[in-house]
């Protein structure tokens, strides 16, 4: 697995042993920032369930702000860590072990949002869910959902928690939904 573009760009990323981490693909990770384009420019982004840090540590080398990464599997978090000190990363993220949803505390908010949760655990909503209750998605915000194909919520679950479904896209086995936060107003 490798950092696709941007500064980081062609670097390589270590990942954990098992099956308990499951990172995005090279090939969904290019798809997913081709579809975004320049929202990641600047963006204040967080890596929600984020595993080894692919998702953040792309958005980082395309030009994101800052990143928050959360994590909780002690295996996971180990890597997560070292991929950000072999990028030389560490003044521009924090890493927070903190299980979701209820890790999540009031903060800035943010601008974009990567959250590819265990696939089967309905962990995408409610952690979304308490993601606007403590005021941490940005509103005109993007919000990225990672779920197993058949598996991604439909439009009407997303609008009972007033993100707006943009798109939907599918590569292989593996589902991404692109949802808008509200503007404010």
């Amino acid at each position: 697995m490798r950092i696709i573009a941007g500064r980081f760009g062609g670097r390589h990323l270590k990942v954990p042993t098992g099956r308990d981490t499951r990172p995005t693909s090279d090939r969904v990770r290019e798809a997913l920032f081709s579809v975004i384009g320049d929202a990641v420019r600047g963006a204040r982004v967080a890596d929600l369930f984020a595993g080894t840090g692919a998702l953040g540590l792309e958005a980082l080398s395309r030009g994101a702000g800052a990143v928050d990464f959360y994590e909780s599997g002690r295996p996971a978090l180990a890597v997560l860590r070292a991929n950000v000190a072999a990028l030389g990363a560490q003044d521009e993220v924090r890493v927070v072990v903190a299980p979701l949803p209820r890790g999540l505390k009031a903060g800035p908010p943010w601008d974009l949002v990567l959250i590819d949760p265990p696939w089967g655990k309905q962990l995408a909503g409610p952690t979304l869910g308490h993601a606007l209750a403590v005021g941490r998605l940005a509103p005109g915000g993007l919000v990225v959902v990672e779920e197993r194909r058949g598996q991604q919520p439909p439009a009407a679950y997303w609008r009972e928690l007033g993100l707006a479904l943009e798109d939907e896209r599918v590569y292989g086995d593996t589902t991404l939904q692109l949802l808008r936060v509200p503007d404010a107003g």
